[in-house]
């Protein structure tokens, strides 16, 4: 997608709202945004019709800055159960803040609105950056979040099957 190139004037007043049904077309359009950035593209499947539903589950949260009447940035993820911390954690999945209005502090002010959030439940904060994301490194770490090396693993739908279907029947214990 392109976006215009004008910067988002410094003075204008950076809001910080949990987006609502009405807000799918603008959080679509910037993730779509954030993955052409990482070259991802290809692997945005969610549609705008999508984020209407998604936006509606009170277990999805996504908090969107404006500045003025712009969206100029995201923050989002859900609540799930964690089974190492014996209950809720969130996990974060994107924040992204648009190449016009960075170096603005908004991205801490996302992430103090994701904290503000979660804080009356005390529930720890996961996410994943990419290894090459130095900037995003040292954004995460003035957050004082801690960072450690983890590979994550992906098994779509088609490879999972294509393993069941060509792995030997286990007559001793079905379903293994």
């Amino acid at each position: 997608m392109n976006q215009p190139a004008t910067l988002v004037p410094e003075h204008t007043a950076v809001t910080v709202r949990r987006a609502e049904v009405h807000d799918a077309a603008a959080v679509h359009t910037m993730l779509v945004e954030l993955a052409e950035h990482e070259n991802t593209a290809y692997a945005v499947h969610a549609t705008m019709q999508d984020w209407q539903q998604m936006l509606a589950n009170p277990a999805v949260v996504v908090l969107v800055a404006f500045a003025g009447a712009e969206p100029v940035g995201y923050v989002s993820g859900v609540r799930t159960l964690n089974l190492w911390v014996g209950g809720d954690s969130f996990a974060l999945d994107d924040l992204y803040v648009r190449a016009r209005a960075r170096g603005r502090g908004i991205g801490g002010q996302l992430m103090a609105a994701l904290a503000a959030h979660v804080t009356d439940d005390q529930l720890l904060i996961t996410w994943g950056v990419r290894e090459d994301n130095d900037a995003g490194h040292r954004f995460y770490r003035r957050l004082g979040a801690t960072l450690r090396t983890k590979v994550v693993a992906a098994w779509r739908p088609t490879d999972y099957t294509h393993y069941l279907a060509t792995r030997p029947a286990d007559t001793t214990n079905p379903g293994t």
